[in-house]
């Protein structure tokens, strides 16, 4: 498969938003931090058209909670995640309701995927759901903070996502290994300038 992009959207920004709202309304009592990470949120670099999102909440014991909330909603629970990353919970977002489009709301360990929820045009979001002290909080936010505050390396971000996008993979996960060198390497500069610049 290729990855295709599409070039800066600022609509992007506004379907966060309405995301963001949402979700509130199902676990805005657990107080969370919600954020727009990934691509789409830089602005001016291409992105694939599916917008990331990270909750951020108090502790590990809040994880479990968020998937009863939202549970009969338009997301997919990829409980299969959980063992090889416990500190976080992953859903997606769909354009219907799961059972509507013939999906399972909740993927399990023992489950195979549908070859369906690949296509990456019934995805509207991708959520993950991290404790906000954890370290995988930090380098997320932090890679953000910093393409947003630093043209060169966002141009040279978006040099090398053109030149993947022409590339064929076998799926988003070995595209994302194709970015991992780049990513590894400008998150350590990225997570001492956010420290660096972070108000006392």
């Amino acid at each position: 498969m290729k990855v295709t992009f599409e070039k800066y959207n600022p609509f992007w920004k506004n379907q966060f938003e309405s995301i963001k709202n949402e979700l509130e309304k199902s676990i805005g009592f657990l107080d969370p931090q919600i954020e727009h990470i990934g691509s789409t949120s830089v602005e001016g670099l291409s992105a694939k058209p599916i917008i990331d999102i990270m909750i951020g909440i108090k502790d590990e014991s809040e994880l479990n909670k968020v998937p009863l909330l939202l549970e009969g909603k338009d997301y997919v629970y990829y409980e299969k995640y959980n063992e090889d990353m416990p500190y976080r919970r992953f859903f997606i977002k769909l354009k219907d309701k799961p059972q509507n489009l013939g999906f399972p709301g909740i993927i399990h360990s023992e489950d195979e995927f549908p070859e369906e929820l690949h296509n990456h045009s019934l995805r509207i979001a991708h959520i993950h759901t991290i404790p906000v002290s954890s370290e995988h909080w930090l380098r997320h936010m932090a890679f953000r903070d910093y393409l947003r505050a630093h043209p060169e390396v966002k141009e040279e971000y978006q040099q090398l996502k053109e030149k993947l996008s022409m590339m064929e993979w076998l799926d988003g996960n070995d595209y994302n290994d194709g970015k991992d060198p780049f990513i590894k390497k400008e998150e350590q500069n990225a997570i001492q300038w956010y420290l660096n610049n972070q108000k006392p």
